[in-house]
């Protein structure tokens, strides 16, 4: 008998020891990789550059690579500001070094073919890859930092009544108020919203990284919103790393309408609209008492006949939306990839990356590029988005 309980024991005791270990050998490949590509193209390969750039440009590598873990932890682990500023930077550089150094062998491999001899083969591709990583990296940034261009979008709902046929709203998305300052950026997408004129304006989660101490000015401007029937706003997955109950709060203080599993109705016309909203589909995990994606809750006690609009952060939360028979989910979550090909390991994880898509005979999907972005201060092939979309009666 004791035997039989010994070993079980011991192997759960070698799984929990494996686990951090595999962990790290993952991380340490996947930094190899996004450091050691670029690396090697850029500075090492066939490219027999001086020993005085060889030893400069791995040093230089050298110390991203150590910087990159410590500043990320220092950053998001530990919310320090400045980390976060390098780290997310050594981030999205790197990320961008590495994809268009992989474009750059594969332009080394064509010369190959093509019989041009080294130097000038990996010299070419070298310098291929280190001014289109250069200019993409320029025009990210301020493509990340301007404030977003309006997306206009109509939208039929069949179910929608004649007196609400036009109606505008306006969604605003992952706007991020995180480690580098943006109060006059939050101020100027304020401004684009109250020149649209919506009816309804919504924000569809992940206000920001970290505390409602911690990024007060940058949301300040939120509370300048108009909008002639409601604002309404739900959680997203950030608001769970830092303080979602607390930005709830917030939002109602500033004026904004939390749909916390809730609905309200909206009447223009003679016509009704049920905005419904629900919890980020991470929220139940983290153990936060009354907090959960619950669409039987949030549409308890509505008129079955009238159309549902439901705010849900993520894409991914549209197969309940569809059993719950919903006209129209708006979601953001994912960046439009924020940095290309980000979108495709995006595509794994969601339905959706952006845009207007149909889920079953009754639902439909928005999926918002958003406004901000999170982490890397890039947005390469992904613009940033303020959405309007107008509702269109079939009637």
């Amino acid at each position: 008998m004791a035997t039989t309980e010994a070993v079980p024991g011991a192997a759960a005791r070698r799984r929990s020891l494996l686990r951090p270990l595999a962990f790290a050998a993952t991380l340490g490949f996947v930094l190899a990789l996004l450091f050691g590509v670029p690396w090697w193209s850029l500075v090492m390969a066939g490219n027999d550059w001086p020993a005085a750039v060889q030893v400069g440009g791995t040093l230089v590598f050298a110390l991203a690579l150590v910087m990159f873990p410590v500043t990320m932890f220092l950053g998001h682990g530990r919310r320090v500001d400045w980390a976060a500023r390098i780290g997310d930077t050594i981030l999205g550089a790197v990320w961008i070094l590495f994809v268009w150094a992989v474009i750059g062998d594969v332009l080394r491999l064509g010369m190959l073919v093509g019989g041009v001899d080294d130097p000038v083969r990996s010299r070419v591709a070298a310098g291929f890859t280190a001014v289109v990583a250069l200019g993409l990296g320029v025009w990210g940034y301020r493509e990340a930092m301007r404030v977003p261009r309006v997306r206009r979008v109509e939208v039929t709902i069949p179910r929608l009544g004649k007196g609400l046929d036009g109606l505008k709203i306006v969604q605003l998305t992952d706007t991020h108020y995180g480690p580098i300052d943006r109060v006059r950026w939050s101020q100027g997408v304020t401004e684009v919203v109250n020149s649209l004129g919506a009816d309804i304006v919504a924000h569809t989660g992940d206000i920001a990284d970290g505390t409602v101490a911690q990024r007060v000015e940058q949301a300040a401007p939120l509370g300048d919103v108009r909008a002639g029937l409601a604002r309404v706003y739900v959680t997203g997955n950030h608001e769970y790393f830092g303080e979602a109950q607390g930005w709830l709060d917030h939002m109602r203080a500033l004026g904004w309408e939390p749909l916390h599993n809730r609905h309200i109705v909206v009447e223009r016309g003679g016509d009704r609209l049920v905005v419904a909203g629900v919890d980020d589909r991470t929220a139940a995990g983290t153990g936060l008492e009354g907090h959960r994606a619950d669409h039987a809750q949030a549409l308890d006690g509505a008129d079955p006949d009238l159309p549902v609009l439901l705010l849900a952060h993520q894409p991914k939360q549209i197969d309940a939306a569809v059993a719950h028979g919903i006209d129209l989910q708006i979601s953001g979550h994912t960046h439009g990839g924020q940095i290309w090909p980000f979108h495709y390991l995006v595509r794994v994880d969601q339905p959706v990356v952006q845009g207007l898509t149909r889920h079953g005979e009754r639902t439909q999907l928005f999926t918002s590029r958003g406004a901000g972005f999170w982490g890397p201060p890039f947005r390469v092939f992904a613009p940033s988005e303020i959405t309007q979309l107008t509702l269109r009666s079939a009637r």
